[in-house]
């Protein structure tokens, strides 16, 4: 079975199955192809390589995409500036929100991320996101201290709380 997307050890044992195959000179590059489960362009740009280069030439390059931009010691910085909240850096809420990381990120590393991206490097380091419950934009302070104290208003499910409650059910 081909390897899965990705599986850059199952690209290279490929690679260096098909390097004996052509030391062996036994088989067409259509019926390597066809062994290997590969495209026959891929075999055939893998002959070339193995022309120049032998075997060695076939080999993995190392990791593929871009380096990461943040270090061990970097994720760490961010881990512990996260923990010391919002107001330690000067935003005016005790809420984290993406914009607000990667304006942190930026401050304390001096790397520029797009929003988008900074949660993804949170997920790397097990913060989940998390939103706020919002607030009706009608309701008033009196009508939250109403309902603290059991005197009517709110939601519907908290009425009804309060009726079962007195109900006895």
């Amino acid at each position: 079975m081909p390897p899965t997307r990705r599986d850059f050890a199952g690209f290279e044992h490929r690679r260096l199955q098909a390097a004996r195959l052509f030391v062996a000179g036994r088989l067409h590059l259509a019926a390597i192809s066809r062994q290997l489960r590969v495209s026959r362009q891929s075999v055939t740009r893998w002959h070339a390589q193995w022309k120049r280069g032998g075997s060695g030439a076939l080999r993995g390059a190392g990791r593929a995409g871009r380096k990461p931009g943040l270090t061990e010691l970097d994720l760490r910085r961010l881990r512990n500036a996260l923990l010391q909240g919002p107001r330690a850096f000067g935003f005016p809420v005790d809420s984290w929100t993406l914009p607000r990381v990667a304006e942190l990120l930026y401050q304390t590393n001096g790397i520029r991320y797009h929003p988008g991206h900074v949660g993804k490097i949170l997920n790397a380091l097990d913060w989940t996101p998390s939103r706020p419950a919002k607030a009706s934009a009608r309701r008033s302070w009196l009508t939250v201290k109403r309902m603290l104290r059991g005197g009517g208003g709110g939601s519907v499910a908290a009425v009804r709380s309060r009726q079962e409650g007195k109900s006895g059910n």
